[in-house]
């Protein structure tokens, strides 16, 4: 096989619209194929590189921002990086973007009714409530990515299928070797 070309899958959406289930799920099969994957998850990084940071626009955006000089390391080093981060600015993901190079967007959308009803960690309660404040989709602002490279929903799709999708765009983008 030929030297791995690193890239960033961008994992965007809201909370729990299923960004983290399926990147653990896309963490084998990826190694299956011979490549070398790290993942970076907004649960993960909040308990270390960002344990110092809110939830304010300004702390968001510097979150992300540090995110993205991890995810541009890694890739520009051969690595598959899967990040999951609701960031739910357009124009982070944009410097984002520019500033990693090999940049996938994926967009994994669900329906807020669907997000409230499987609310597992209970946080669309809290945020209806008011209990917590700068709550993307309730007391915040999502920005959902005007032309990202790949699509999947949550709500109408099983992990599966958006699994196959997720893996033959990145096939048609060169990033990824077809499975055999």
């Amino acid at each position: 096989m030929s030297e791995q070309r690193g890239f960033t899958l961008w994992m965007t959406g809201l909370s729990g619209s299923g960004k983290t289930a399926l990147a653990k799920k896309l963490v084998p099969e990826l190694r299956a194929r011979g490549l070398k994957v790290e993942r970076l998850d907004g649960d993960i990084v909040r308990q270390s590189l960002t344990k110092d940071l809110g939830f304010s626009a300004e702390d968001r955006n510097t979150n992300i921002e540090r995110v993205t000089f991890v995810a541009k390391l890694l890739s520009r080093n051969g690595v598959a990086v899967l990040a999951s981060f609701i960031s739910p600015y357009i124009a982070r993901r944009d410097k984002s973007r520019a500033e990693i190079g090999s940049f996938v967007e994926c967009y994994v959308e669900c329906d807020l009714d669907t997000l409230i009803e499987r609310d597992v960690k209970g946080l669309y309660k809290k945020a209806l409530a008011g209990e917590i404040k700068n709550f993307t989709s309730v007391s915040d602002p999502y920005e959902p990515p005007p032309n990202p490279e790949i699509t999947v929903n949550s709500g109408t799709q099983t992990i599966e299928e958006s699994m196959a999708i997720i893996l033959e765009r990145l096939e048609a983008l060169g990033y990824i070797p077809k499975a055999e």
